[in-house]
């Protein structure tokens, strides 16, 4: 896979496929980006590569096919990146929009972090590592955010659990933050 960072037009990574979710909404007027969380998803949980994620970004998840989907009928709910378990990269909401991602949240002392951070989702689970193409397209996205947003430094790279502590757990015990450091040559 390339490693060079991508290029960003108006917020958008070009070259990834982009699916614009209506789950969003405008920044509150002055506010930087500072933050990106890290988060897991599976739908329905432990299932991969299925249509399911992107349906849920969309609010067209498909009731009938997972009784699990009944419990989170109502969410409304994006994240600015997904990346798949192949390494396949999707934006769903432009880099200056507010994704709604990490919900209640605080982060050293600052609630609501969906004002100022950046959510990436990455197929996965608490219990399963990620794969290595799954390291190599975060630590591209990642570098390349931090190139675009001076206010992002790498110790404001956060995981959900940091975010919603007590709330959530991901992206879980199986993501290798040492790895993605390293891979970044932080």
């Amino acid at each position: 896979m390339n490693e060079e960072p991508f290029e960003i037009e108006r917020g958008w990574l070009s070259s990834i496929t982009r699916v614009d979710s209506p789950n969003y909404d405008a920044r509150p007027p002055g506010t930087e980006i500072d933050l990106v969380v890290i988060h897991s998803i599976s739908l329905p949980p432990g299932t991969f590569g299925g249509p399911y994620i992107k349906q849920l970004f969309l609010n067209q998840l498909e009731m009938g096919a997972h009784e699990y989907f009944e419990k989170i009928a109502s969410s409304r709910v994006s994240a600015h990146f997904l990346v798949g378990r192949a390494g396949q990269l999707t934006q769903f909401v432009r880099i200056e929009d507010r994704a709604w991602h990490a919900g209640e949240s605080l982060w050293q002392g600052r609630v609501a972090c969906n004002d100022f951070s950046l959510g990436i989702e990455v197929e996965g689970t608490d219990q399963i590592p990620y794969t290595d193409e799954q390291y190599t397209e975060l630590c591209r996205l990642v570098k390349t955010l931090l190139e675009y947003l001076p206010h992002v430094t790498p110790n404001r790279i956060v995981g959900h659990c940091d975010v919603a502590s007590g709330r959530k757990t991901d992206p879980g015990p199986y993501f290798d933050w040492d790895r993605l450091r390293t891979d970044l040559a932080l």
